[in-house]
């Protein structure tokens, strides 16, 4: 009962001891040798980078309408004299959902290719990424000599080498989706967190973080709050830490606030919640039943990982607590949302990598075939996933590309792309950097509009007969035809009778299902 009433007392002054200097192995100068430091930053810049090249596929929308395509519009101007920028912002924006803190970070990338005359297309979509990876090795090395501070040197190892092997992460962190900035604040502020026995723990500098991190994404706040409560509970001066550090993460919201107020009177968090959970909104875009992040989503976001994690689970589960409860609490509150993603629970996954890591070295014998396991399998998963699976919707604006020299000339006909394609499919003028006409099946919800049908739709219900209507005219049809190999015999007719012929076909994946085909064809009318 005493014990209690000191953890609700609040300014209690606690005497400093002084701790005895340990000499243990494990507290050798070779673990602070500059030169062993400097190794791991390299490794880990270099195993990014590596990492970002061999990542050559799509996700999911996402990671370029929430982020690149709204820096794009924001930056760019057409090159024909005419004060406007061009691009597309989707129906999240024009609602207030969205908040411009993250695509003003690459807005600012490109702004300075602008002004400097070397926005290339490869540089538009390639440097963002870097950036990306960059920040995620930064958030490697943390991660890493976190752990060192907290395990023994052979732990420290293990973990980091779990934390290179997952797959996930591979497939993820080097991307431009705010999931990736989310997890990889999540490492940094993890440093600094006062984890049981942490060396480098700085309550100023982790709040300051986490608040960055609500910033780019709201929801960052569900993985974060077990957290912060077990950090006000086990705080002695409670009082101290709500005036002398709390006030920096209130300083960092209200700082994004006048931003977000520049681009629309609203408050984004409001927006988001009301539509999201309150409506029902994302229910739109798919729903699962309460149970898949338990049944298939962790397991698949873990991978091959899973076993040694809950090995870990059981060896480290009171030294380690805490983060189990935000993993636990963290898949918790999702399974309760009916719309669920793998990339939602991403930024757990560090935690997961400490018990995996304690597991690993604990193992006594076959721990070389262990970790030869972990890697070969993630290695295989990570190759395919960021080289083969669902790499066509970014080859097809590659060679859509190369159609901006007809776009810029003066000679008819200029190009006139539509695509017949789930909407938000493919990129859009991130990939292309041209103003060419283009066009897609648009899909915003039902926001209360009686009967309210979305394009696509109406599109996929009776795709030819759509077509015929739209385009009643040949004057107005589009020059290029961009769809999946599973609606071309669906439309056969209208393609023979306009004269489109086939002069490209990418491959997409081996996993077709539904609206998305094994592979995505080009027509061209002539």
């Amino acid at each position: 009962m005493e014990n209690f009433r000191q953890r609700l007392r609040f300014g209690n002054k606690v005497e400093n001891v002084k701790l005895r200097k340990r000499k243990s192995q494990l507290y050798s100068e070779e673990d602070e040798c500059p030169l062993n430091n400097a190794r791991v930053v390299v490794f880990s810049v270099v195993f990014r980078l590596i990492n970002c090249f061999l990542v050559q596929t799509s996700f999911v929308p996402d990671e370029y309408w929430q982020s690149l395509e709204v820096s794009h519009r924001m930056v760019f101007k057409y090159p024909f004299g005419e004060n406007l920028t061009y691009g597309y912002l989707t129906w999240e924006w024009k609602e207030g959902l969205r908040g411009f803190s993250y695509p003003l970070f690459f807005a600012f990338i490109y702004k300075i290719l602008y002004f400097i005359k070397l926005d290339s297309v490869n540089l538009l979509k390639w440097l963002p990424r870097i950036t990306q990876a960059l920040l995620a090795a930064f958030a490697d090395v943390k991660f890493f000599f976190l752990i060192r501070s907290l395990e023994s040197r052979d732990v420290a190892k293990w973990t980091f080498f779990c934390h290179l092997c997952s797959w996930f992460t591979w497939f993820c962190c080097t991307r431009t989706l705010t999931n990736s900035m989310e997890t990889t604040i999540t490492c940094l502020a993890l440093f600094y967190f006062p984890l049981s026995g942490s060396k480098t723990h700085s309550s100023k500098k982790y709040l300051i973080l986490v608040a960055l991190a609500v910033v780019v994404r709201p929801t960052a706040l569900i993985v974060w709050f077990p957290l912060l409560m077990y950090h006000f509970w086990q705080e002695d001066d409670k009082l101290r830490l709500i005036t002398h550090n709390c006030l920096p993460i209130g300083f960092v919201l209200l700082i994004s606030y006048p931003l977000k107020l520049y681009f629309y009177w609203t408050m984004v968090q409001f927006n988001f919640l009301k539509f999201n959970i309150f409506h029902g909104v994302a229910d739109f875009y798919g729903s699962h039943p309460w149970h898949w992040y338990f049944t298939q989503g962790f397991a698949v976001v873990i991978g091959p990982h899973l076993p040694f994690f809950l090995h870990g689970c059981t060896l480290a589960f009171k030294r380690y607590k805490i983060l189990l409860a935000a993993v636990v609490w963290t898949i918790l509150v999702y399974s309760l949302l009916p719309h669920k993603e793998f990339r939602f629970i991403y930024p757990v996954l560090p935690f997961c990598m400490v018990f995996c890591g304690i597991s690993l070295a604990s193992l006594k014998t076959r721990r070389r075939a262990a970790a030869f396991f972990l890697f070969a399998t993630n290695l295989v998963l990570a190759l395919y996933t960021g080289l083969i699976h669902q790499r066509g919707t970014l080859d097809v604006m590659g060679h859509l590309q190369t159609l901006c020299d007809a776009s810029s000339s003066q000679t008819p006909p200029q190009p006139d792309v539509l695509f017949l394609m789930p909407c938000h499919s493919t990129p859009y003028y991130s990939h292309i950097h041209c103003p060419m006409k283009m066009k897609f099946l648009e899909c915003p919800p039902d926001l209360g509009e009686e009967g309210y049908v979305d394009e696509a739709e109406r599109f996929y219900d009776d795709p030819l007969h759509w077509l015929q209507t739209s385009f009643p005219y040949k004057s107005s049809l589009p020059t290029h035809l961009v769809l999946f190999d599973v609606l071309e015999k669906e439309i056969s007719v209208f393609l023979q009778g306009n004269n489109f012929v086939k002069t490209a076909e990418m491959f997409h994946t081996h996993l077709p299902e539904g609206r998305v085909g094994g592979s995505i064809f080009i027509y061209e009318r002539h």
